[in-house]
Order: structure tokens, then sequence, then C-alpha cells
């Protein structure tokens, strides 16, 4: 948190050290959200630079009053929020079925000292990506929030200005859909080995 504060103020006069700093410290967790919410690499990467980019712009005003990834998380998922409302609005115009965009791409790969640790990892993470996609978006973004982002269900409804029941709620039936979900594809794998 005093590195936050630290790095913010020096960004604030002008360090591009401090910037890059920045950048370097949450690029992944950033990304990682973006790519959980939107199921789409590109334009998880494009909402990152974005988020970079407003930051930036706005680093003059800018005060920090609570968790710097707590804040910079938040502007990704309200990114990512309007680049999927984007998505439907265009997807409609253009006459397709309105789903959550292309298929998951895997950037980078599992790094495993076997292959088929390397295979059943890819595997899994495929697995999940599947069953984040069929969620709700609101119920994808609180979990992903919570999970990945550690961020409190108390920050989480402040930051989407909604109830901490509500974040709780959706985070609930988010993860029994998980639930039921990967369960289901388990059974199937276990199905199809035999």
């Amino acid at each position: 948190m005093m590195e936050d504060k630290l790095l913010v103020f020096r960004s604030r006069r002008g360090s591009r050290e401090a910037l890059t700093r920045i950048y370097e410290k949450y690029k992944a967790d950033l990304l990682l959200l973006a790519m959980g919410l939107l199921n789409d690499k590109a334009a998880a990467e494009d909402i990152v630079h974005d988020v970079f980019l407003s930051f930036v712009r706005n680093l003059d005003g800018f005060r920090l009053t609570g968790s710097l990834k707590g804040y910079l998380l938040t502007c990704t998922a309200n990114h990512a929020r309007n680049w999927n409302k984007a998505q439907r609005v265009r997807l409609r115009s253009a006459g397709a079925d309105g789903g959550y965009g292309p298929p998951y791409e895997s950037g980078g790969r599992a790094v495993a000292d076997e292959p088929l640790e390397t295979l059943v990892c890819n595997e899994q993470l495929e697995m999940l990506s599947g069953a984040l996609a069929e969620l709700p978006f609101e119920q994808r973004e609180i979990v992903m929030l919570h999970l990945h982002g550690r961020m409190t269900f108390q920050a989480i409804g402040k930051a989407m200005q909604i109830s901490t029941n509500t974040a709780k709620s959706r985070y609930r039936y988010g993860i029994d859909k998980l639930r039921v979900t990967l369960n289901g594809e388990v059974s199937e794998c276990n199905q199809q080995t035999t």
C-alpha cells in the first residue's frame, strides 16, 4: 500500500519508471480478470491498455484512497462490462446470436516438466474458462473480482454500486453454477475414459 502511494506520487511528478512499475506490478492481474470476464484475449489486452491509458491521463487528479490494485481491477471490470455491452449491440445489429465473443484463446501455456502435466493443466484451464463463459456477466464479474482480485464483497458492492448482500448472492449463484457445470464436465470426461 505504501509502495503504491509512492509510485502514484512519483508518477504524478513525471517518473516513467514509477509508471512502468505500476504497469508491470498489476498487468497480469488485470489481464487475467479481463480474459476471465470477456473470453477474448485480444479484447482483454485492449482493455488493460485502455485502463492504463485512462489512469495516466487522469493521474493529475487521482487520489489513492484505498488499494491501487482494487481500483485498477474495478476499472478493468467496468471497461469489460462496457465492451461486453457494445459487443452485444454489434452482434444484434449484425444479426448474430448475441453470444459472449469468440472462444477463449490461451496466450500463455502452462509450463511443466512433463508433457502429460502440461496437457492436463491446459485441459483444466479450458474447462474452467468454458464454465466461466457460461455464467451471466454480473456473476462472472463478482466471482473474478473476489477470487482473483481478492476484493471483499463490501469493496465489490461499493465499486459496482450494489449492496454487499447483492454481491454475495451473485457470487454464491455463480459459484453454484460453476460447481454444477464443472462437475458435469468432469463426469463426462470420466465416462469417456472408461
